[in-house]
């Protein structure tokens, strides 16, 4: 019955050691999630948002597009 009851008290003592490792385990992650996320008072940055050569030229002449027909009707309605 000697050989039984230190084992026992092995197994609690191993569960204990287990149990505050664990505790400690989740104490690291929970700082580490701290220090991972910014804190609220910093601003976040915004991702700037990039056109491509192509997508420019082609807004640069529709917007030239529309202001030619808005200067066409100008002339109209001062020669009319």
């Amino acid at each position: 019955m000697g050989l039984l009851a230190t084992i026992k008290r092995e197994e609690r003592k191993l569960e204990q050691q287990v149990a505050k490792l664990q505790h400690e385990l989740g104490r690291v992650r929970t700082a580490a999630n701290a220090l991972a996320r910014p804190a609220g008072r910093e601003l976040k940055r915004i991702k700037k948002r990039v056109l491509s050569a192509a997508a420019k030229t082609k807004i640069s002449k529709a917007a030239k597009k529309r202001w030619a027909k808005v200067r066409a009707q100008a002339k109209k309605i001062a020669a009319a």
